[in-house]
């Protein structure tokens, strides 16, 4: 009886070490993804303006994916081609070490 005891005691502590050892479940709200141009009806981008444009780069100057920037495959091949443009006529850099 004693021995029965004892290995249910053990029992749950084994449990709790092991509800310890898993990743804690947090709730976190993911905002929904939006295209930029959609949302503010653009329809032609600007290949002339740099200062809107590094909005769509990262740090290293590359082009930021549809995945991370939400927009439309449509909207994100106009902005692939004004990024594209705009480092060709030398508003923007090709690769840099800090863009922002």
């Amino acid at each position: 009886m004693i021995l029965e005891e004892n290995h249910k005691h053990e029992k749950q502590v084994v449990d709790n070490e092991l509800r310890y050892l898993s990743p804690i479940k947090i709730e976190t709200k993911v905002d929904k993804k939006y295209c930029f141009f959609e949302k503010r009806n653009i329809k032609y981008i600007d290949y002339k303006d740099p200062t809107f444009l590094i909005k769509f780069l990262n740090a290293q100057g590359k082009i930021l994916p549809r995945r991370i920037t939400g927009t439309l495959q449509k909207n994100q091949n106009k902005l692939n081609a004004a990024i594209k443009r705009c480092r060709q006529i030398g508003l923007l850099p090709f690769v840099t070490d800090d863009l922002r």
